[in-house]
């Protein structure tokens, strides 16, 4: 039989029992028929789409040209919308589907849509050390432009697909935030346009409330149109150990320890049960052994996460050299460990090799796809938070974790929180070391239920003057979301800014009522 009708047997035999079974019960119990068939292929063609528009960009110079002619395009939008009466809210015209929140916003319907299509690198300035931006420009593709020149940024979150007015408007950290903090803290300027169509330009000495009350705003201020983040020279490796640890306070202790040494280019933690964990520290480095050096990031590897369970499972330690952008989306592959529960085969030796080169199917088309009955699935059996939470109390954070989810592996990220004016600084006057606590699959504790189980949580959180990160469900109250963030600052601009009648409160942007 020629591989053609071999193909449409195939093809005939699965629609057959797609529909002997029916499309709904595919979807959610063999969800990975449809992302390996459908979704992976529209995957890779996002991807040549992007890569071919940035590459035909580059060569004909046309980002610089053209920003200015955008910029002025969303400007008489804005104008536009006032000119109406300015009847409604307004907010990006982006699809939420688009955006790497495994949400929704349900005010795309209802509010004024600012369609703002800004995604180029504009301007590499190495004398300054700065890169600027325009916000639709990916992790992904801005490592991809600055590590040739021998560039990177300080802090580079983790997965492809995050944009720099994500980060920015809500927020991005990595394993080198010990040293630099979030995102946001390597920002050195932001553009705005205003709610009155005016184009605003803001840093730590030009309208600088505006500069520090932007972060966590989610986009209630202003539309950020441009941003310039500081650059480092990067180099060619990783070097990273791995230390596996036994025992809660000892993995707490070791963490702490590894997170206040400067010396460490980067520090991660991946807890793998309550009592096990294993510590990772790397440098950056031009110079490597070459019998150590591990591509991590070529397709047919194993996914990161598998990949350092086992010096844990072999009860060794061990160093080895990773290229630097493979180190920096060593998690992309596998969306940390999300991709487990969609591909239960995923990180099998023979679906790397013949279809690892598609992986990871995009988080916006999974979105799009999913459908009522799997997003209702997910929100009642499936987790995703980011809790960051000082480092003083990690081990009672870990304990609360398992007590209150029992989702593992767990993410240690350490990062330095700066004492800066805005919505998210430490209790104290100095800068204090804090932990972002990453949960994401699906919760072993048996009494598990979605709303009272993160309603504990977030209180616990709130108590330890901790912070939720905005992408995640929420289900605090208004009062709640205000204990925990500093709003002072922020409803000070809004009331300036005239914002009242042109953005939601950012609460009423992230709440769980306001998505699906």
């Amino acid at each position: 039989m020629s591989p053609v009708w071999s193909l449409g047997a195939g093809l005939l035999l699965l629609l057959l029992w797609v529909r002997h079974r029916g499309l709904e019960a595919v979807l959610v119990h063999h969800r990975w028929v449809f992302v390996c068939l459908f979704l992976l292929p529209l995957s890779i063609l996002f991807d040549v789409y992007y890569q071919l528009r940035a590459w035909a960009v580059w060569r004909l110079h046309s980002a610089p040209r053209l920003h200015a002619q955008r910029v002025r395009h969303i400007q008489a939008q804005v104008r536009e919308w006032k000119d109406e009466g300015s009847k409604r809210y307004m907010c990006t015209g982006r699809p939420g589907w688009l955006t790497v929140s495994l949400r929704v916003g349900k005010y795309k319907k209802t509010h004024k849509n600012i369609m703002i299509n800004l995604m180029d690198v504009l301007e590499v300035d190495s004398e300054r050390q700065v890169v600027r931006v325009e916000p639709l420009v990916t992790m992904g593709q801005l490592t991809a432009y600055l590590n040739p020149m021998g560039w990177t940024i300080p802090v580079v979150p983790e997965l492809d697909d995050l944009t720099v007015g994500g980060l920015i408007m809500g927020t991005g950290i990595e394993s080198s935030s010990h040293i630099y903090g979030l995102f946001q803290h390597t920002c050195v300027a932001y553009e705005l346009v205003l709610a009155d169509g005016s184009l605003v330009r803001c840093s730590p000495t030009e309208n600088s409330d505006l500069f520090y009350a932007v972060p966590w705003s989610c986009g209630t201020l202003g539309f950020l149109v441009a941003a310039e983040i500081k650059m480092i020279p990067a180099k060619k490796f990783v070097k990273i150990h791995y230390k596996p640890v036994r025992g809660l306070q000892n993995v707490c202790e070791e963490f702490t320890e590894e997170s206040k040494k400067k010396e460490n280019s980067f520090v991660e933690g991946l807890v793998y049960s309550l009592e096990e964990a294993v510590i990772m520290t790397g440098v950056l480095t031009d110079e490597a052994e070459p019998s150590k050096i591990n591509r991590i990031g070529n397709y047919y590897k194993p996914w990161f996460f598998k990949h350092v369970e086992k010096y844990l499972k072999d009860d060794r330690t061990g160093t080895e050299y990773i290229p630097a952008r493979h180190y920096y989306h060593r998690h992309t592959r596998s969306i940390f460990w999300e991709l487990q529960d969609i591909i239960p085969f995923g990180n099998h030796p023979v679906f790397r090799y013949l279809f690892g080169w598609m992986v990871p199917p995009k988080i916006s088309l999974l979105k799009l796809t999913q459908g009522e009955a799997i997003r209702k699935l997910y929100e009642q059996h499936h987790v995703v938070q980011d809790m960051l939470v000082p480092m003083k109390s990690l081990e009672k954070s870990i304990q609360t974790f398992h007590d209150d989810l029992n989702v593992y592996p767990l993410w240690l990220c350490p990062f330095i929180l700066p004492n800066n004016p805005g919505m998210v600084h430490p209790k104290g006057d100095e800068a204090e070391l804090y932990v972002d606590i990453g949960a994401y699959g699906e919760p072993k504790r048996k009494q598990f239920e979605a709303r009272a189980s993160m309603r504990q949580m977030e209180k616990f959180v709130r108590s330890v003057h901790g912070f939720q990160m905005l992408y995640a469900d929420c289900y605090m109250t208004r009062e709640e979301f205000w204990d925990m963030f500093d709003g002072s600052l922020y409803h000070k601009l809004r009331e300036q800014m005239n914002c009242k009648d042109a953005f939601p409160e950012v609460y009423d942007k992230i709440c769980k009522a306001a998505r699906h």
